[in-house]
């Protein structure tokens, strides 16, 4: 009896993970950026006479105690848990970058002190560093970028100087270094293209915490400052009043879960996707 051939999976079934992730990304992206126009009430107007209503047909999400609509605020406040975790882990993947490259590609001496300062900093739990630089500057949206950016890089640099190590061995680099070219054009040119991928791995993985991050310095009061809204200190409203209005804390909740989710699905999809010794 002749066997029929085994059908391939689809790309569906292949990269399901990878489509998910991105479904939500992209919905909740859009919500944020859209969010002057798919809000249905401004976030910050304060009406005594919608004072913890619960989920209804006007407010789907319910209102909090001072009667603004939670739907709306958690819109806006996705828009400050995107910029935060774009903006961190840009400054912290261009940090990561440099540093890496430079370890990995100089060696020696070059290497031995770039490491030694990134063990360094490795040494100091990031959480409790971003809470001590932050007691001492003025919760804001731009210093909690910038201190998220600034405490989040080592895991780049080492990922980078990994992957340079061994690029820079492969036969094409040997050749442009014969042909006279310089340590710039080597790096950027040969290395970082050949580089980026894991890269790019990390940057995903990276926003997702840095949102978490945000959400908790906000919940303790040392992140984005009241009326603005934003998914931590949603939360932290909501804490007060969890027994009798469990929407306020419920829904936040969520925002950040599906929020961080979709970007740990996203970057573990592209690290199955883009690193062939994971391919079978």
């Amino acid at each position: 009896m002749k066997r029929k051939p085994l059908r391939r999976p689809s790309p569906w079934a292949r990269h399901a993970l990878l489509v998910l992730g991105g479904l939500i990304v992209g919905l909740m992206s859009v919500g944020a950026v859209l969010a002057p126009w798919l809000a249905p009430f401004d976030p910050n107007i304060i009406n005594v006479d919608t004072l913890l209503q619960p989920p209804s047909a006007l407010h789907f999400m319910g209102t909090d105690a001072l009667g603004r609509d939670v739907f709306s605020r958690i819109l806006f406040g996705g828009r400050v848990s995107l910029w935060v975790g774009f903006v961190a882990v840009g400054i912290a993947t261009s940090i990561g970058l440099v540093i890496g490259l430079v370890a990995g590609y100089f060696g020696r001496f070059v290497d031995e002190i770039l490491m030694r300062g990134v063990d360094v900093m490795l040494c100091f739990p990031s959480f409790f560093l971003i809470l001590a630089v932050i007691a001492f500057l003025e919760p804001s949206l731009t210093n909690i970028m910038i201190v998220i950016g600034l405490t989040g890089w080592m895991g780049v640099a080492r990922l980078v100087r990994a992957e340079t190590l061994t690029i820079r061995e492969r036969d094409y680099v040997l050749a442009a270094r014969a042909s006279g070219a310089g340590p710039g054009r080597i790096i950027f040119r040969h290395i970082l293209p050949n580089a980026i991928a894991p890269v790019l791995v990390s940057a995903t993985l990276g926003v997702a915490g840095a949102i978490l991050t945000e959400s908790s310095l906000s919940f303790l009061g040392l992140g984005v400052q009241p009326p603005d809204a934003s998914w931590g200190n949603m939360l932290l409203e909501g804490k007060e009043v969890l027994g009798i209005a469990w929407w306020l804390s419920v829904f936040p909740g969520l925002a950040i879960l599906f929020t961080v989710l979709g970007y740990n699905l996203l970057g573990e999809s592209l690290r199955d996707l883009l690193d062939p010794r994971l391919k079978q």
